[in-house]
């Protein structure tokens, strides 16, 4: 008889104490917090690299339209006109342009349509990556090249500024190795029209020829 109360009472002991332990809550949160920072710290990252990446691929955009607004505004374009230009461009990118973000590769070019075809040619290019001189651009869209309203045929002299501008963005924290480490390649293209001649010269004026009075632009084919 003892022995059965003896092994009843261990058994209610055991028992006891394992719904004593199911109800402690001590630690709860200890627990939770340890098992919830991981992701917080993985979101708070995901967050502040996204929203630099935004931010870089905007400055882009802006850079890519400055160098074409700015190549535009003149009737010729000397290298020490489109360095000052680039150089103006770099300041957009501040504070992004440092080690972790290089300054972007920067391109201006002026096209030339072909009035039969509506094809574009490259007159001159300078730059980070330079076009081939009289190289076919297939990027410009068809909105760019205007039209006779009545006839629909395509304009005579019409001359395009295009800027291309494209930069590595690779993330502080990387990627947690989900997408590599190659960086993201972020890029944007943008157009102008001359708006002081017809056409952008460069790198310099070309002596007039009579009996015209004024330099003629280049043509392409």
């Amino acid at each position: 008889m003892s022995f059965a109360r003896g092994a009843t009472k261990t058994c209610m002991r055991r028992c006891i104490a394992v719904a004593t332990f199911f109800r402690d809550c001590r630690g709860i949160a200890a627990v939770e917090f340890a098992m919830i920072v991981p992701l917080m710290l993985v979101l708070l990252f995901a967050t502040v690299e996204f929203a630099s990446g935004l931010a870089i691929d905007r400055k882009v955009s802006l850079v890519a339209r400055t160098i074409a607004n700015l190549t535009s505004q003149g009737a010729t374009a000397s290298v020490a006109d489109l360095t000052n230009y680039i150089g103006a461009a770099n300041l957009i990118m501040v504070p992004y342009v440092q080690p972790t973000y290089p300054a972007p590769n920067m391109t201006i070019s002026e096209l030339y349509i072909n009035p039969t075809t509506g094809n574009a040619y490259v007159q001159w290019s300078w730059g980070s990556a330079p076009r081939g001189l009289q190289s076919q651009f297939t990027a410009l869209p068809p909105s760019m090249i205007a039209t006779d309203p009545t006839t629909h045929a395509i304009l005579q002299n019409q001359y395009i500024i295009v800027s291309e501008v494209n930069t590595l963005y690779t993330p502080t924290f990387g990627f947690f190795g989900v997408m590599g480490n190659s960086g993201i390649s972020l890029s944007d293209i943008a157009y102008a029209l001359p708006r002081q001649s017809t056409c952008v010269f460069y790198p310099s004026v070309p002596a007039i020829v009579p009996p015209a009075t004024a330099p003629a632009c280049p043509t392409g084919p």
